[in-house]
Formats: C-alpha cells, structure tokens, sequence
C-alpha cells in the first residue's frame, strides 16, 4: 500500500476556477506521484471563498485554514496582477494567525502574462509566507501565461529539477509552533 500525502492548495486569482488553480493542482498531483505517494488533495479557490457574492465567508476561511493546518504539502498560487500577487491571496494571508504553517512545506507558484514577473515569488511571496513560518525548500515555480500550453512539460521540468530538496524538506517533518523556522 502506497503511503498518502496531504496536499493542500489555495490560489488567489479573482478568477474562479482559473488557469493558476489548475497548474497549482497539477503541480501538487507531479509532487506526489514524483514523491511515490497518494495524494489527498484539498483545494481552496480564494474566488469562490471571498467573491461567491455570499455574505462574509461563513465557515469557509475556518475550513480553509484547517486544510493548511492538516496539510503535509502546501501550494500557494497566484497569478502576477501590477507585478505583485493579488490582494485577493493577500487578504487570505494577512488573515491567518502568526506561524500558522510552522514547519510547513510550502511551494509557492505564480503564472504571469510577462517574462519580467519571473522573481515576484521569491521576492514578494517567499518572505510573506516565512513569517508565517512555511518552509520554502526549492525556487517557485514560475510560469508565463504563453507556456501553459506546455503545463505537463514544465511541471515535469520543475519537478524533476526539485524533487530531491523538496523530499528531503518533507522527510525532515513539520515544526511545532514556536520552535526556531
């Protein structure tokens, strides 16, 4: 029997259902079939928590932060807005307490319409999401909106390229909170 891994996924595109969720899903699926595990995946499209045109998000941001808290593996997407990550992916952060991914794993993957946005998840994202207390193991995987016509190439790639830190990163186990990131 094949162990399981939990990977949790929350993108932060206005858009519901959109082409940064999907590489955020597919990407989670190449990491744990790369890693030889099950994956029990959960996803958290933040258009359909914050935007459904419901009132405020009732449960859902509770549930939504269990699913990061429960998760072994987290995949933060974004696209690229006025070269920064959305407000939408900001709001959700800046509403979770202080180390709440203590510890954990954390890839964030950003697509963009301009090669120029390669950097903005390791130069903005990457920070946000260590005061959190995430573990960001290996580059983001950065894609430009002109190569998701290739998206199982360049996840391969990427995965192929980062299996072996992200591995390492995973076998080390998550941190209690509080103790040294």
């Amino acid at each position: 029997m094949t162990a399981s891994i939990n990977v949790t996924t929350v993108v932060g595109n206005p858009k519901r259902l959109s082409r940064t969720l999907t590489t955020a899903e597919a990407l989670g699926a190449a990491l744990a079939s790369g890693l030889g595990r099950e994956p029990r995946a959960a996803s958290v499209d933040l258009a359909e928590l914050y935007l459904a045109g419901i009132e405020p998000p009732h449960d859902g941001f509770e549930h939504a932060h269990g699913l990061i808290r429960e998760g072994d593996l987290l995949i933060i997407g974004t696209p690229v807005y006025k070269g920064s990550y959305t407000g939408l992916l900001k709001l959700f952060l800046d509403q979770l307490p202080p180390k709440v991914l203590a510890g954990t794993v954390t890839v964030p993957v950003t697509v963009a319409a301009s090669p120029e946005h390669r950097l903005l998840a390791d130069l903005q994202l990457r920070p946000v999401l260590a005061e959190l207390g995430a573990r960001v193991p290996v580059p983001s995987l950065t894609l430009i909106e002109s190569e998701l016509p290739e998206l199982e190439s360049r996840i391969g790639a990427w995965t192929e390229a980062n299996l072996t830190d992200l591995a390492d990163a995973l076998a080390f186990g998550r941190k209690p909170i509080g103790a040294a990131v």
